[in-house]
């Protein structure tokens, strides 16, 4: 089961108590901030947790799947994620 905005307003709720207003705006604002810094091309660093980069693709050849026609990829930016070493031995039990 995932962990969805609605889980971490509820908790911001339930451990910090917050009200259910400012629990929203502060995880909205925080998810703003993020999807900023990625849009300008800047990492987020979140120490303990991990890091996301924007990464560029070039362009590439393709191919359609339903057709098998080939086609051209245009570059693009992809998010990716790279766990600390702390969270991957919280994940691993450790």
């Amino acid at each position: 089961m995932a962990l969805t905005k609605h889980d971490i307003v509820a908790r911001l709720q339930a451990e910090l108590g917050f009200t259910k207003s400012q629990s929203i705006q502060v995880t909205e604002s925080l998810i703003e901030v993020i999807k900023a810094s990625l849009e300008s091309g800047d990492d987020v660093l979140v120490s303990g947790f991990g890091k996301f980069c924007v990464k560029e693709k070039i362009g590439r050849r393709g191919r359609n799947p339903a057709t098998g026609e080939g086609m051209m990829l245009e570059p693009r930016g992809v998010v990716t994620f790279r766990y600390s070493g702390s969270l991957r031995k919280r994940v691993n039990g450790g």
